[in-house]
């Protein structure tokens, strides 16, 4: 490791400090550093990069923060193989799995190239528009279509390659990774899936038929959603950070994109221990 970026939340003053603390670290050890311009303007004698500039330089990122933070840095990682470090602050997270205590021990084995990764896959969304594709989004975590805070329940018609599903009547649909499976759709009922699993989820958001459950289909299918209702408030969501207002009419075309996510693994955790710890499992 000989150029390292570091991203983090500048108005999180715990990350900031230990942005400083990383900084100077990979400096003693003549590695050069990157850090996102915002974050460096919050640090003191440090210049700072245009974010989505810092991914093609580096031999890794650091990402400082939570969940969230993570997943604006992958999505500037796009579909480059820079591996990220995922430091969580406050409680353990399901990507940001490195604990503060852990950081510099594990820094110091991944900058001398002893880690391991975990590829994640990621879906491509495709927005169409009477027959044009009118935007594109790479997912880490899930999709949700969902309507406004005033609309009526949705239409959805659901197609898994050339096979019609069904027309989900619900508040909102969830297709998801097997790494956002710990997101929101746990919370709508779906299952967990163990992160090297070849799947998508979908996931209905309290469906008008009880009998709708969620469903795990092959990640190589593609998945094709439908909008039906006429003068809704349709809300498309990428990874809960980005999207679009639908149209009825629009098509939502999901499947798995040709490019993975590399999370760098922690040595001292599995993911099995990174769900007890966090869903609690186990205590009384």
């Amino acid at each position: 490791m000989k150029r390292i970026g570091i991203f983090a939340k500048r108005h999180h003053k715990d990350a900031v400090r230990l942005a400083e603390e990383v900084t100077a670290w990979l400096v003693q050890r003549k590695i050069e550093v990157f850090v996102d311009q915002p974050l460096a303007d919050a640090m003191s004698g440090v210049s700072g990069y245009p974010g989505q500039a810092i991914p093609p330089l580096v031999d890794m990122v650091i990402v400082l923060g939570g969940d969230g933070t993570l997943l604006s840095v992958a999505r500037l990682v796009g579909d480059l193989r820079t591996p990220i470090l995922g430091v969580n602050l406050g409680s353990l997270g399901f990507l940001t799995e490195i604990t503060r205590p852990e950081l510099f021990p594990i820094l110091e084995q991944v900058v001398k190239g002893d880690f391991m990764v975990s590829e994640r896959m990621r879906l491509l969304a495709v927005i169409r528009r009477q027959g044009k594709d009118v935007a594109r989004y790479r997912v880490l975590n899930d999709v949700v279509i969902n309507k406004g805070a005033l609309a009526r329940i949705i239409d959805m018609e659901t197609w898994v390659d050339d096979d019609y599903l069904t027309t989900f009547k619900a508040d909102g649909l969830i297709v998801s990774t097997p790494t956002g499976s710990t997101g929101y759709n746990l919370a709508a009922g779906g299952p967990i899936i163990y992160p090297g699993n070849h799947c998508h989820v979908i996931s209905p958001i309290c469906p008008h038929t009880l009998t709708n459950r969620p469903l795990v289909v092959s990640d190589e299918a593609t998945i094709r959603i439908a909008v039906k209702s006429q003068d809704q408030d349709v809300v498309f969501t990428a990874d809960g950070q980005e999207g679009m207002p639908l149209q009825c009419g629009d098509i939502v075309e999901l499947r798995k994109s040709n490019h993975c996510t590399l999370l760098i693994k922690s040595p001292s955790k599995d993911y099995f221990q990174v769900l007890r710890t966090k869903l609690r499992w186990g205590e009384r």
